[in-house]
């Protein structure tokens, strides 16, 4: 079949005070077209059957891998099986689809199963690219979890890696207290993974997806003065592993290597925040960056493992730094001027995203990319408040961020490209999203 490609255009526009950082992406329309005819369901299936096609209608349309068909263009004879399918009615204009996702659903033994293909519009002699069973409760979630199931698998099609299962961590103030909370990629299930009544902070999970490590303002045993400690838990149970914080007033900004078996680390412990590396219990810790500086956010490359990005006022301001595991190959990715936090890979090592007080609107955050190998800066977000914490979805498509816009501070996620933003907090203060993979199954 053929392959969906999505990239990126970069459309650079000249600004008068800061014309090497100011522009915008602009996402070329060549992503293939799907048409959708709405799923019908037989007895008691039917009346789940509006929540099951709005669900993998913006499953698909939230993917950024896929553009959907308008449902005014299409014929009046929409097919439930193969053998009602014909080319013509969907490839030709109005409709103009490459692909057409099609089928039905019936309550059976107290459960709901779903019929689901997905056909080609292409000159194939095969038009049928695969045909599956699917099997949920006869109630809404259950036709949310076969629309998400169908949507994996259409996605798989195109070499896109799928949102769902997968979560977002994040601090919310909403108890009074800062705790890291979790929910689904689409807002959905917010619930609080700490209750430890303080500031908790940073969130950071491990490339399986089993581990979660944070920074938490706590007590040393036989202290009275609490201090910014490390703390690992599993994501699972909620059950703290062990890990040995260094005595140091201020240890936090974790960040799990893809090995699953080591963490960098800020730590203050020689004085100035400096960065580590340490195994998952805080043994073998080694002194990483050098210098009489604030070094911190240490966050690295997920494909090779060895780059590492960081945030350093050793030129004076706050600016975005690459170094690799040996703290070797110092380089200043950013011009020195304004000031930069939040750095994030994305999932293939190829992009960079940050928080950055320059181009338009200076002097207010904002999000911006930057392509690792001609490292220049593209602005994402504009006119939308202070925006920051930028982090990259699994799928690479996608980035998740906190923006301030009037009295709260809440979580969005919007397509690489700056398109389509969804809200996806409400309550209280939400800040430093971390989108976490699937567990394993």
């Amino acid at each position: 079949m053929r392959r969906a490609f999505l990239f990126f255009s970069i459309a650079f526009v000249a600004g008068a005070q800061q014309p090497d950082i100011s522009g915008n992406v602009r996402r070329q329309i060549q992503v293939p077209v799907i048409a959708i005819p709405d799923f019908r369901g037989s007895g008691d299936a039917q009346k789940l059957m509006k929540v099951f096609n709005s669900a993998l209608a913006d499953d698909l349309e939230n993917s950024g891998a896929l553009k959907i068909a308008p449902k005014t263009f299409y014929p009046l004879n929409t097919p439930q099986r193969p053998e009602e399918f014909r080319r013509a009615d969907w490839f030709s204009p109005p409709v103009s689809a490459n692909y057409v996702a099609f089928g039905y659903a019936a309550a059976k033994d107290g459960g709901l199963v779903l019929f689901a293909w997905l056909n080609t519009t292409g000159d194939s002699p095969n038009a049928n690219l695969f045909g599956k069973l699917y099997f949920g409760s006869l109630d809404e979630a259950g036709a949310k979890k076969v629309a998400g199931e169908f949507s994996t698998d259409i996605l798989e099609q195109f070499g896109v890696k799928s949102l769902e299962g997968t979560k977002i961590y994040f601090v919310s103030d909403r108890t009074r207290s800062k705790e890291i909370w979790r929910m689904n990629y689409d807002g959905s299930n917010q619930e609080r993974v700490t209750d430890l009544k303080t500031i908790t902070q940073m969130p950071a999970v491990s490339a399986d997806a089993t581990m979660l490590a944070y920074m938490s303002l706590a007590r040393r045993r036989g202290e009275s003065v609490p201090v910014y400690q490390i703390f690992i838990a599993s994501t699972e149970t909620g059950r703290k592993l062990p890990f040995d914080d260094p005595p140091a007033p201020t240890s936090g900004w974790p960040e799990f290597l893809p090995d699953g078996q080591h963490l960098l680390f800020a730590s203050s412990l020689t004085g100035y925040t400096q960065i580590y590396m340490s195994n998952l219990d805080g043994s073998a810790r080694r002194q990483i960056s050098v210098s009489k500086a604030l070094d911190i956010s240490p966050k690295v490359n997920p494909k090779n493992g060895r780059d590492v990005l960081f945030i350093s006022d050793r030129s004076g301001k706050q600016q975005l730094w690459h170094m690799n595991l040996d703290g070797g190959d110092l380089e200043m990715l950013t011009n020195g001027i304004g000031e930069v936090a939040n750095p994030a890979w994305s999932p293939d090592g190829r992009m960079i995203a940050f928080a950055w007080t320059q181009g338009f609107e200076i002097g207010a955050f904002n999000i911006f990319v930057m392509d690792v190998a001609d490292r220049r800066p593209i602005q994402l977000t504009k006119d939308s408040g202070v925006n920051e914490n930028p982090w990259w979805a699994p799928d690479g498509l996608h980035i998740v961020y906190s923006s301030r816009r009037g009295e709260s501070t809440q979580i969005f996620t919007m397509l690489a490209d700056g398109t389509n933003v969804q809200q996806l907090t409400r309550q209280g203060n939400n800040y430093q999203p971390v989108w976490a993979n699937s567990l394993p199954r």
